[in-house]
Formats: structure tokens, sequence, C-alpha cells
């Protein structure tokens, strides 16, 4: 896919979508950071039904450590590995206090060195929290950039790094969240909804579909 290509598609993107926002809901940097530990493997919806709870309690590390291990248990439990992430809740709120004043930290390194938290979870930190312009390549990404051609890459880091290279610096800032928004509602992974995909001309997956999905 050339350069005027993926100019287009991404004009279109924002044209469709001007203002894109993640689907998480949250009301501080701190709440962003526990939703998307909690989404690993785990859809929007089930995370903000949880969080709903959730943060109605504890909205801050040490309201969060006040809960304890089942204390927090009790609002994620429906989520998946909800075990595994309640240790790393914990421990990123003990962090967070000790060694960052109680403040979801803005630099790569130190996010990435928290529990819980790869580098796909600081992307989306560091672009929807402190408006960098990262790409949080997860599954839908993954697919989007391949299927299509934006950028090709066998794994997430390469993927990111591709559409790092190409996409438009203008439209940089948003791009993962129109790309994340587009695999899940109709560059789905079983059958893509070609017939209204606003790039279905431009994309080029040599196997597009002719009817569209009745349900997603």
């Amino acid at each position: 896919m050339n350069a005027k290509t993926r100019q287009i598609i991404f004009e279109r993107f924002r044209t469709a979508n001007p203002s894109p926002k993640t689907e998480l809901i949250y009301h501080s940097d701190f709440e962003l950071l526990i939703a998307v530990i909690l989404s690993a493997q785990a859809t929007d919806r089930s995370v903000n039904q949880a969080t709903a709870t959730l943060f109605s309690v504890a909205n801050t590390p040490a309201d969060m450590l006040k809960l304890g291990t089942e204390g927090l248990k009790q609002h994620i439990r429906t989520i998946g590995l909800y075990n595994a992430k309640t240790k790393n809740i914990l421990e990123t709120c003990n962090r967070l206090i000790s060694e960052y004043g109680g403040q979801v930290p803005r630099e790569r390194k130190a996010l990435e060195s928290l529990p819980g938290v790869g580098r796909k979870t600081a992307n989306v930190v560091l672009n929807t929290a402190f408006g960098e312009p990262t790409m949080a390549v997860d599954t839908h990404i993954f697919r989007v950039a391949n299927r299509t051609r934006i950028a090709e890459g066998k794994t997430p880091l390469a993927v990111e790094q591709q559409l790092l290279r190409h996409v438009p610096k203008n439209y940089l800032m948003n791009a993962h969240h129109w790309l994340i928004l587009h695999g899940r509602y109709v560059c789905t992974a079983r059958k893509p909804h070609c017939p209204r995909c606003l790039i279905a001309d431009l994309c080029e997956f040599n196997d597009k579909t002719t009817d569209s999905p009745t349900t997603i």
C-alpha cells in the first residue's frame, strides 16, 4: 500500500469520526490505567460493568488498597483472569504510592515496570491520558493492519513499528482508536462487513465479502 492510499484511508476515518474515544469508561488517569489492566482478554463492556461499582468505592490507589484482595475480587470476579488481575492491581497501587506519589507516571519505562502493564497497556495510557501519538496494537488492530495492508507484520511490535512509520503524522494521535473501532465493528475476525466498509475500495484484502453479516 502506498502513502497516498493511506492518506485517503485516514482522511475517511477522520471524516466519519473526528474525535474517536476509547469505549472504556474512566474519569482519571488512575481509573484509565486500572480499566486497561482489566481489559486484557476481556471486553470493554464487561470491564465497564465491573468498574461502575468498583470506581464508586475506590478510585485512588489508596482506596483500592483498602479494599484488599477479597474486596477487590468481589468487584471484578466477572472479568477473566480476575485472580491475577487482583494481585497485579494491588501491587501496582502500592508502587504508585511508594514511587510516584499516587500518580500515574507518564514515562513508558515507568509504566511498563508496573505489574500487569505491558507495552500495549502503556501505549493506551500514554495516548489516551497523556496525548502521546502511540500505537497500541491489540488483536483488532493487528488484524486490520495486516488484512488491509496498511501495515504488515508477524508480531504486534512489528505492526506497531510499521504503523508508526506509515500512518501520516497528522493522523497518528487518533489512529489507534480508528483502527480498533474499525476492527471491532466492521473488519471483524470471522467475516468482515465489507459492503458497509468506508475503505473497502482502498483495502487490499483479496477475499472481500459481498454480504454483510446480520450480527456482530
